[in-house]
């Protein structure tokens, strides 16, 4: 038994020890804004926030998270900084196939936290471990600025 927080919830797994994150979230909590893209961390699809940083959960066993605070995007998006990131992203047209949404706005979450007023270079090297396969990236670093003045004070 692995107790965590999940979501703002106290919860308790039955997975082994050894089991990824991402999987039990998926298959135990029904869980699906993580992603199975690659299963070796090179992605981002499987984005979560565990005890503050971006992290790919693919990559992170059960037994390590006895204790932690995982975020995935359900739990996020009940959140005014979630409003406002979804807004930015709306704003300019970000979204097209969707997959990488989560992770990206989870990383869009972490850039925000460390640095408020990020640079374009910031921003850059903020998303640089979540792949996205349709925008070409232009657009969702000018959602991140965009929300970044949108949402002055929220971070």
């Amino acid at each position: 038994m692995i107790k965590f927080i999940l979501n703002g919830k106290g919860i308790t797994s039955i997975a082994n020890a050894n089991h990824r994150l991402l999987d039990v979230l998926r298959n135990e909590f029904h869980i699906t804004g993580v992603k199975c893209g690659c299963k070796e961390g090179e992605c981002g699809a499987c984005s979560v926030i565990l005890d503050g940083k971006l992290v790919n959960s693919c990559m992170v066993a059960m037994g390590s998270i006895e204790g932690s605070t995982v975020i995935t995007i359900e739990g996020y998006r009940e959140t005014k900084r979630f409003d406002v990131l979804s807004s930015a992203y709306s704003s300019v047209s970000v979204v097209q196939c969707g997959f990488c949404i989560p992770g990206m706005i989870l990383a869009s979450e972490c850039i925000l936290v460390k640095n408020p007023n990020p640079t374009e270079a910031d921003i850059r090297d903020g998303i640089s471990g979540n792949l996205c396969r349709c925008t070409g990236y232009n657009s969702i670093v000018n959602a991140i600025g965009i929300a970044a003045k949108e949402g002055k004070g929220l971070w």
